[in-house]
């Protein structure tokens, strides 16, 4: 084991792992733990708590704005959420566009709530049992607080339905922490300054909402468990699909720091590099606070206050801070001793430290024009060394001393300084707990401080809802089998273990199951077979889909009587040509022999398949391949 020190001149001073270049030794290493919490639209016809209509969306048209200001409350403990009050910091202007077809009065507060939705409530409880959960005896509605305002009211009405699941993974069991229904947000159409813009057509539709414990203890892991809740959910058919039905946020920690949430990661794809990108983030971030520490920085040693400079840089060269005081903002300094070295470091590909501190300004000071904020260290564009001498002695700083500027309207400004100092101060304890955005990139950036339970408090507007045992029972006769139960079913009846894991969450798996008990283990066309022509993408399709089945049907019978080929199901027409006798496929493997080139490949084995591939090209789908190539062989001796 590394002493802590090496740790840290290792984090500080080497170039950060890449994604790819640690395997699962490395990330237990990194002491890696990932959870996720998987949110997915259910499918019905009205939302959660009104009659409106779920799953139609604007299209861009609207026939009225509101504009609202947010306020925190105080919990039922009299504590206001850490969350709350920097979104009110914020002072946002939020403006909601609505749709008289999708949005009533009461989305926007203004009428009570009705009964919840039924038919979601019993999704929602369906897609818990199939997760083996603890079904709650009752429903108990509560409020989540939201001032990002991405919900008119403030609050997000959310349930508990299922707890203590456990799910199949890799070997091993993840374990499922609890299963909630909750109302849908808001779109975010733009977030510019002070001002954010909200389409409400998806406000109020059914969420389930999936949370696993910290099992998963690599990137892949993390992706390959999401995919597995993910096909859970669309094999049930409870669920809506396609763009923005489904989304996750992922809970990332290393050994010493606390839990991140990466927040709305838009595919499962995307995981991976940010699990990685976000775990080395938190190591580096543990490292400069060892490293702080070791120079006895402290909360206490760093300034509380910041410095007015607008007249020390009144007459700059530098156009961004020319430009912004000629406007009349005010520019204020703060510095921060015992930070030299320490702003450069790599925190994420391509992204220093010094990026934390612009990312606060960006957001709580909503001052969003890069830069924002400029470094006495930092290299490239910048204030004349005679302006940071001024002022660093305005500051009383050393020359050792990094000072960062802020520029903006005076109370922006102030607020951006604030943010400096408490960014600084939480530099010290290593990790602050934060909410934090996927960026395009495969990096997080700071979105929000981690809500805590603060924000939670009973719902006083909707009683409990109690969950007997033949609302239960009524569930369970209607719930489909988990993709891992299809799988070992496809494999008991033949299938391969790759084709079983495709078809366990294809939509043509109920379709297999039928056509399967009509083969009577014909020795033409096995399971694998069956599977093969049912999941293959080139494979034609009826145009109708309700006749799918008797299509399908008809297609078995005639492999099942050799009439035609199960290859000869691949052809461009709608029915498969008919197979071939013996003399006829002779005939014509003579007559496209005939016209095989003189030139060709020279090795025996590449010549041999360059002449299957083009004699089949006349016998493909009328005679078996294993008899084409039995006659290319004599052919070719």
């Amino acid at each position: 084991m590394e002493a802590s020190q090496d740790i840290t001149e290792r984090w500080l001073r080497r170039p950060l792992p890449l994604f790819g270049e640690l395997d699962a030794d490395g990330y237990q290493a990194l002491g890696l733990k990932v959870g996720l919490e998987i949110h997915q639209q259910l499918l019905t016809e009205r939302k959660l708590f009104c009659r409106c209509p779920a799953g139609r969306y604007d299209n861009g048209e609207h026939h009225a704005e509101i504009l609202r200001h947010m306020r925190p409350t105080l919990s039922e403990m009299g504590e206001y959420d850490g969350t709350a009050l920097m979104e009110f910091k914020t002072r946002k202007d939020i403006v909601y566009l609505l749709n008289q077809e999708t949005v009533c009065t009461y989305e926007m507060d203004d009428a009570p709530p009705f009964e919840i939705d039924p038919v979601a409530l019993d999704r929602s409880i369906a897609i818990a049992i199939l997760l083996g959960c603890n079904i709650v005896g009752e429903v108990h509605i509560t409020r989540k607080q939201y001032l990002d305002g991405s919900i008119p009211t403030g609050f997000q009405r959310t349930a508990i339905v299922g707890t203590d699941g456990d799910v199949p993974f890799q070997g091993r069991t993840v374990h499922i922490r609890q299963v909630s229904i909750e109302e849908d947000s808001c779109r975010e159409v733009s977030d510019r300054g002070h001002l954010r813009t909200y389409r409400t057509d998806r406000l109020g539709m059914p969420l389930v909402e999936m949370v696993t414990d910290p099992d998963m203890h690599t990137p892949g892991e993390a992706a390959a468990m999401g995919q597995l809740l993910r096909w859970l959910c669309r094999v049930s058919g409870l669920v809506r699909t396609g763009p923005g039905a489904a989304r996750q946020d992922v809970n990332v920690s290393v050994s010493g720091s606390t839990r991140i949430e990466i927040k709305g990661v838009p595919n499962l794809r995307s995981i991976p590099r940010l699990v990685h990108n976000e775990a080395v983030r938190q190591r580096s971030l543990l490292a400069i606070g060892a490293e702080l520490r070791r120079r006895k920085v402290s909360g206490d040693s760093l300034p509380e206050r910041y410095w007015d400079v607008t007249s020390v840089v009144r007459g700059t060269d530098c156009q961004f801070v020319q430009k912004a005081v000629a406007q009349g903002a005010s520019v204020l300094a703060v510095s921060l001793p015992g930070f030299g070295g320490l702003l450069g470091v790599h925190t994420q590909p391509h992204t220093t430290f010094f990026k934390e501190f612009s990312d606060r300004i960006r957001v709580v000071a909503c001052l969003d024009e890069l830069p924002n904020v400029l470094a006495s260290t930092q290299e490239g564009v910048s204030l004349a060394s005679s302006e940071w001498e001024k002022i660093a002695k305005t500051c009383g700083a050393t020359a050792d001393v990094p000072i960062l500027v802020v520029w903006g309207p005076h109370r922006d400004a102030v607020t951006a300084a604030q943010e400096v100092v408490l960014r600084a101060v939480d530099a010290v304890a290593g990790v602050p707990s934060e909410t934090r955005q996927a960026l395009d990139d495969g990096t997080t950036g700071f979105e929000r401080i981690l809500p805590g339970p603060d924000r939670m408090y009973p719902d006083t507007d909707l009683p409990p809802i109690p969950i007997d045992d033949p609302r239960l029972e009524h569930i369970r006769e209607g719930l489909t089998e988990r993709p891992w139960e299809r799988g070992e079913r496809l494999v008991a009846l033949g299938v391969g273990n790759d084709l079983a894991e495709r078809l366990s969450r294809h939509r043509a798996y109920d379709l297999f199951l039928y056509l399967h008990s009509r083969l009577a283990g014909h020795h033409r066309l096995s399971a694998t077979g069956l599977a093969s022509l049912l999941l293959d993408r080139h494979c034609p399709r009826p145009p109708d889909p309700v006749t799918s089945r008797d299509w399908w049907e008809d297609i078995i019978d005639r492999i099942t009587r050799s009439e035609i080929l199960p290859e000869g199901v691949y052809s461009n027409d709608d029915q498969p040509p008919a197979m071939a006798t013996t003399a006829e496929g002779r005939r014509s493997f003579t007559a496209a022999w005939a016209t095989l080139p003189h030139r060709g490949p020279t090795e025996p084995t590449h010549r041999e398949l360059w002449a299957m591939g083009h004699v089949m090209q006349t016998l493909r789908g009328r005679v078996a391949g294993q008899t084409v190539r039995t006659w290319v062989k004599e052919g070719l001796a």
